[in-house]
């Protein structure tokens, strides 16, 4: 079994958030595989389902960013799954828009949903790090990810997160390599695959 988490804030006014992008995959991986609707549990919206005949819980904290790991440690312990049989769908401002990185373990470069997550629950679990971009000067961090996606971003956004879903059954089945390869050429401008 499978725990992913997609990371954001609650409510109506962030969810088109750059900081969202998590909780933007774990919605549409929710329609896509039709999972059970969704039901307020552990500080967060739950779903279950299958991936790949593989069962699969989908979370979306609504403990505000920073206090994630609340959410996410709480259903950890109920469905008795270890860190490394969780995965994290999260923003990423150092990665390029549209781009995909999968590694297991490591530190939070910064994040505070993960920061709280590894206090919480350790860092042995999967990061499924999705790239907003960097807004350039540092001072400008805050506002850009608590910005939301412009139009023009539908053109990487959409395609990424489609791609993501997708392929998700080979990350579910620990193939992170094939994972992230074929959402990377899936989503490649034409001509550079």
């Amino acid at each position: 079994m499978r725990l992913l988490v997609g990371l954001g804030n609650p409510g109506a006014s962030y969810a088109r958030n750059r900081h969202n992008i998590g909780a933007r995959a774990a919605d549409l991986i929710v329609r896509r595989y039709g999972f059970s609707p969704w039901r307020t549990k552990f500080q967060g919206s739950l779903a279950e389902g299958l991936i790949a005949g593989d069962r699969a819980v989908v979370l979306k904290p609504e403990t505000y960013m920073n206090l994630s790991g609340q959410s996410v440690a709480a259903a950890a312990r109920f469905f008795k799954v270890g860190a490394p049989e969780v995965i994290v769908l999260h923003d990423d401002l150092d990665l390029a828009p549209g781009r995909l990185r999968v590694k297991q373990g490591g530190g939070a470069g910064g994040h505070n949903g993960l920061k709280s997550i590894d206090a919480h629950l350790g860092n042995d679990y999967w990061r499924v790090r999705l790239g907003i971009g960097h807004p350039g000067d540092k001072d400008l961090v805050t506002p850009w990810v608590l910005g939301d996606f412009a139009k023009s971003d539908e053109l990487w956004l959409a395609p990424l997160l489609e791609a993501l879903v997708d392929q998700l059954p080979l990350l579910v089945a620990g193939d992170a390599n094939a994972f992230t390869s074929r959402v990377a050429l899936a989503v490649a401008p034409k001509g550079d695959a």
